[in-house]
């Protein structure tokens, strides 16, 4: 019986498996701009208009007082792009956000103040409406087959009559010093400091950490699935500026009256929706159906069902912008909310969302939403008439629709 010699081990020697290497990435800052320019240019544009009107202003537009003002001022059209930029990704448009906004603030301002009912059941009560009108009009809009652009259109002068009939066409005020707090209150003093908060600061320095965590694992799961980076030096610059920029306008708020209420409201809302769009099933299908309709549908995603919810949420958010809306004006008026709507559009598709749905992001959406705002405050600091900042608005919209429709073309050349 003839034996087989066994085969011989290959003398090459095999080199080890890559591990992830935390400097693997380019150096090249034009490539890391241009690779998306939708979602890169908003963040230029945005520190180009904060410095400008920093110069022309002579620094008053970052005062600790004005920053602070910022964020009172401009939370509920902030509040309201979380729920439009959902609405716009998935390929739609909601138009009737204003006088939903102007609908719950009546109707909790009837129940506290009119009737003397406490404070947090106006509150509730405004959601309830809101997510009645969510459910109503993505009942329409899912079921019926009637474009959101319609039904919200009707929308919008449906609750605004309603709105007029809560209110018997007068104005309520004022509500209890309990309510105004959502809009007009602060957490200060409870770790003490000397001349500032140091529980601002100390907020402040956990958004930083949890921003540095969650940049890292993207950054690990990136380089594991062979996806492009930037280099590990230039990861750690851009944690080091964005943590700056937090912590300055921690110091800032911590130097004024402290941490606002609303704007913990606004992170937490912040954070939930970042995780639902990016994170969750939900999400994923919001993308899917405002990115290819058809593709959705045979993937199995329930297009009747998504749709339904996204106007419940949006119904639910606007609700939210209500109260905070309500509070801060310290009563309901007939006219609360007009145009608001048109801000929160502004928003988002200045934030980089598509006009044709399936992208953009609650984070650019933000961002969109305080260039509007620091451009808006700034341009009042500086006395320029209202009918010029209108005008300026108007073109920065259209200019942000433009550089879509750009990036769009130049995509579909590379090709």
């Amino acid at each position: 019986m003839t034996r087989t010699a066994p085969p011989e081990a290959d003398p090459t020697p095999k080199e080890p498996a890559p591990a992830v290497a935390l400097h693997t990435g380019t150096s090249d800052l034009r490539a890391l701009i241009t690779r998306n320019m939708r979602t890169s240019g908003i963040y230029v544009a945005f520190v180009a208009i904060v410095a400008l009107f920093a110069i022309l202003t002579e620094g008053v537009s970052l005062s600790p007082g004005n920053i602070t003002n910022i964020v009172l001022q401009y939370s509920y059209i902030l509040v309201l792009a979380i729920g439009m930029v959902l609405v716009i990704i998935a390929g739609h448009i909601d138009l009737s956000v204003g006088s939903v906004v102007a609908l719950t603030g009546a109707i909790s301002a009837v129940l506290v103040i009119k009737n003397g009912y406490p404070w947090y059941v106006g509150m509730l009560a405004a959601i309830a409406v809101g997510l009645a009108v969510g459910a109503w009009q993505g009942f329409w809009v899912a079921y019926v087959g009637i474009p959101a652009f319609i039904v919200t259109l009707a929308g919008m002068l449906v609750f605004r009559g309603l709105t007029l009939q809560v209110l018997d066409n007068i104005s309520l005020s004022p509500f209890p010093s309990e309510y105004g707090k959502v809009a007009s209150g602060f957490l200060n003093g409870l770790l003490g400091g000397n001349g500032y908060d140091a529980f601002t600061l100390l907020i402040g320095a956990v958004a930083v950490a949890g921003y540095a965590l969650s940049q890292f694992r993207t950054r690990l799961a990136r380089i594991k699935y062979s996806q492009p980076v930037e280099s590990f030096p230039l990861f750690v610059a851009k944690i080091v500026l964005v943590g700056a920029v937090v912590m300055y306008f921690a110091w800032q708020l911590a130097h004024a009256r402290g941490l606002p209420i609303v704007l913990i409201i606004l992170a937490v809302l912040i954070l939930t929706y970042a995780v639902i769009s990016n994170r969750t099933v939900f999400g994923r299908q919001i993308y899917a159906i405002g990115g290819n309709l058809a593709a959705a549908q045979l993937s199995g995603v329930k297009v009747r069902v998504v749709n339904f919810w996204i106007f419940v949420n949006m119904g639910f958010l606007a609700a939210v912008a209500g109260i905070i809306y309500s509070s801060r004006s310290n009563g309901a008026q007939p006219a609360a909310g007009n145009m608001f709507e048109l801000d929160a559009i502004a928003a988002v598709f200045i934030g980089g969302a598509a006009v044709t749905g399936g992208v953009g992001t609650v984070v650019g959406a933000m961002v969109g939403g305080l260039l509007v705002a620091v451009m808006s405050n700034g341009m009042q600091l500086m006395g320029v008439d209202q009918s010029i900042q209108s005008v300026v608005k108007g073109l920065v919209l259209l200019l942000a629709v433009a550089f879509d429709v750009y990036n769009k073309r130049r995509a579909g050349a590379s090709r």
